[in-house]
């Protein structure tokens, strides 16, 4: 029987009128069928310029303090500021470190929201909104959001989706060092610990905050939650899979005591499924989701809020409900996304580094050979003189070294090298939980485990390390090298010091960095091999090289220009 049928008809009506609510010129194409131009969708709905200008502005405030009313967990957000505000001898400081699982001669909290792997806001607004145009007291990722007469403390998209190129803010990027999983592990272990009573006579929080914490300490039962494998990568699938194993095995996954207590076994239990934070530029250029491309339809932006909820105990029908209240929302968030632009290497590096004749040398290496996969870049050094000049009337800032025009393909691909399959095959279990839900079917959000990975577009490659989805490739020179040639482990660190955190020939970590043995990457572990994406790549198809030292560099020289 259809389970449709068994929602009440105001829910369902909003459910099935959802997408009409949606105000825009267009209405994308989010099925498992679409096609799109080799250019990418940066403005999916059609927005005019002013228009486009507004609603990017919007999502990416969106993205910066977590719009979601109905979200499941929320820390009372004054009695939080107090703690991290207590000094040692304060019975507020040593709950916070009990809460935390911190180590005794952790001395105060100032750096609590570095250890949190958060950045700050930039001091103008020139490329991150500030609400209400004020610089906001907190780092980019803290979410403040009003309940009744409470306020709560969460995460938002920006604390696994921004980052710092040598003290330049970027949202939309990777974040190298998220703990969001962690935040919300020790959440768990310290509400286990302490009643809401507690909570409230250690804190002196008021009634609304006392219930505030108290909803939370009950969702939280229904959250499973898995520690990365590695400083750096990320768990959210697997605790959406996880999370709904603590939940009813029905069309909705209502939360219910006995399966809190006794959660199904799942794959992801036992199987490491890691992968980073992805970058927002790219997403334009696809028609199927994540890493792997198993996200085969639906809008990716409504997709996350429903899986992201599930992994902070909300329950289902109210989230939708809201989402289909607040479709502006996520047309917003997802116009933000859409619009976001890859960092350029003249923009935080010097142009002067780039060997452009070795660069264009890199170029017809890269056309012959990985253009197939990773499609085609027109460069700026390609045009003619006049045809520089116009671009130059238009765009003042245009460098040679520009891309002028990107071409991915009409219809995402996936493709097998080599690499770690642990991610991949992780999406077993998270498709056998979400597809059969109801809001899957009525929106149309369809997940298969795919046999390789989406050969990303390479804008902002120069950017992105480490590489690989599981960060197991430090740099470009360590990525063309044999697979049993590439470091086996590899120190890693904030990008502060473009000569000391950055190899500008490598394009990625320097091979003798060694600031902080905290951030040790061991390719040894489980889902963390550096194996793949060389044979037939950088080999001939009888297993000799195919390209010399100097053509390798020449390739990564034509790399920093994306």
């Amino acid at each position: 029987m259809h389970r449709f049928r068994f929602l009440p008809l105001s829910l369902a009506l909003l459910i099935s009128c959802q997408s009409l609510a949606l105000s825009s010129p267009l209405s994308p194409d989010w099925s498992s069928t679409a096609t799109i131009q080799p250019s990418g969708r940066s403005n999916p709905y059609g927005w005019d310029e002013i228009t486009l200008k507004d609603k990017v502005r919007a999502g990416k405030l969106h993205a910066l303090n977590y719009p979601v009313a109905v979200t499941g967990l929320l820390i009372p957000a004054r009695p939080a500021l107090r703690m991290l505000d207590s000094k040692p001898g304060d019975p507020l400081f040593a709950l916070l470190k009990t809460v935390l699982s911190l180590e005794s001669d952790f001395t105060n909290f100032e750096g609590f929201w570095d250890w949190a792997g958060l950045h700050p806001f930039p001091d103008s607004e020139d490329s991150i909104p500030f609400p209400n145009h004020v610089k906001p007291e907190y780092p980019m990722g803290v979410s403040l959001i009003n309940r009744g007469k409470a306020q709560g403390l969460t995460l938002s998209c920006a604390a696994c989706h921004s980052a710092e190129m040598f003290g330049k803010p970027i949202l939309g990027m990777t974040n190298r060092f998220p703990r969001a999983n962690l935040f919300f592990i020790h959440g768990q272990a310290g509400m286990k610990l302490v009643s809401p009573e507690l909570f409230a006579v250690m804190t002196k929080a008021s009634a609304d905050e006392k219930a505030m914490y108290a909803s939370s300490k009950d969702k939280i039962k229904s959250v499973g939650l898995k520690r990365p494998e590695a400083l750096g990568l990320d768990t959210s699938l697997a605790q959406v899979a996880l999370s709904l194993a603590k939940r009813s095995q029905t069309p909705w996954a209502e939360r219910n005591p006995e399966d809190a207590r006794h959660p199904r076994d799942n794959l992801l239990n036992h199987q490491v499924a890691d992968s980073k934070p992805a970058v927002w530029w790219n997403v334009k250029y696809k028609t199927h989701w994540l890493s792997d491309g198993s996200v085969l339809s639906g809008n990716p932006v409504f997709t996350n809020f429903l899986w992201n909820e599930i992994g902070r105990g909300a329950d289902l029908p109210e989230l939708v409900r809201w989402l289909g209240e607040n479709s502006s929302i996520v047309e917003e968030l997802t116009t933000a996304v859409f619009a976001t632009e890859a960092p350029k290497w003249k923009d935080y590096l010097s142009e002067s580094a780039i060997h452009i004749e070795r660069a264009k040398q890199g170029e017809q290496i890269f056309i012959q050979n990985c253009a197939h996969c990773h499609g085609s870049y027109q460069k700026a050094w390609s045009l003619t003189e006049s045809e520089f000049a116009k671009e130059k009337s238009i765009h003042p800032e245009r460098s040679i070294i520009d891309t002028i025009q990107v071409s991915y393909f009409e219809k995402t691909k996936v493709k097998n090298v080599g690499t770690d399959p642990g991610r991949r095959e992780g999406m077993r279990a998270l498709a056998q939980a979400l597809n059969p839900l109801a809001f899957s079917e009525q929106f149309n959000i369809v997940i298969e485990e795919q046999s390789g990975y989406i050969p990303p577009p390479l804008e902002g490659i120069w950017a992105r390390y480490p590489y690989f989805h599981n960060n197991s490739i430090p740099n470009l020179c360590a990525l063309m090298m044999k697979p049993e040639e590439r470091p086996v482990q590899y120190y890693s660190a904030q990008a502060i010091d473009p000569n000391r955190d950055y190899d500008q020939d490598c394009v990625g970590y320097p091979s003798q960095l060694q600031n902080s043995k905290e951030h040790l990457f061991d390719t040894r572990r489980e889902g963390m091999s550096n194996a793949g994406h060389y044979e037939r790549i950088f080999t001939n198809a009888d297993g000799s090289e195919r390209y010399t030292p100097y053509q390798k560099q020449s390739l990564i020289e034509f790399l920093k220009t994306l």
